[in-house]
């Protein structure tokens, strides 16, 4: 039996509002702990790589769940972002920029992201199939 086409689409606008605003309050909690006091970083079993790579991962999903349209540009400005937010830390009290920790966080990001691109892919591939079969 085939049933009517269920339209979906009335709740896409408010979920990806809500998935801009998740991914851009992650982004500034991460550039808090960052570059705000070291008291007030939070600190894990991980070591510093780890808690980079769990951040910045995290960061990389989030965006790209919010931004599906513009993965490139999405991706670059993480990658830049990611710089910069290294960068200002020669300025920040009690902090360091270093190479090792841009490369962890920036390959983080991408690595999200791409998660997400590779979910994206998997979800449409299978919408294809459902539909050609129908």
């Amino acid at each position: 039996m085939r049933g009517y086409p269920i339209d979906e689409s009335w709740y896409l606008v408010p979920m990806t509002t809500i998935l801009k605003i998740f991914a851009w309050l992650l982004a500034a909690a991460v550039a808090f702990a960052t570059l705000g006091p070291p008291r007030f970083r939070p600190y894990s079993d991980l070591g510093q790589d780890g808690e980079h790579a769990l951040a910045f991962v995290l960061i990389g999903l989030a965006f790209g769940l919010a931004y599906t349209r513009n993965r490139l540009p999405t991706s670059a400005i993480s990658v830049v972002m990611t710089g910069v937010i290294e960068i200002l830390q020669l300025w920040a009290p009690g902090r360091h920029a270093r190479f090792e920790d841009f490369a962890v966080d920036a390959l983080a990001a991408c690595v999200g992201l791409t998660v997400t691109a590779g979910l994206d892919w998997a979800i449409q591939r299978s919408r294809r199939a459902n539909a050609d079969a129908s």
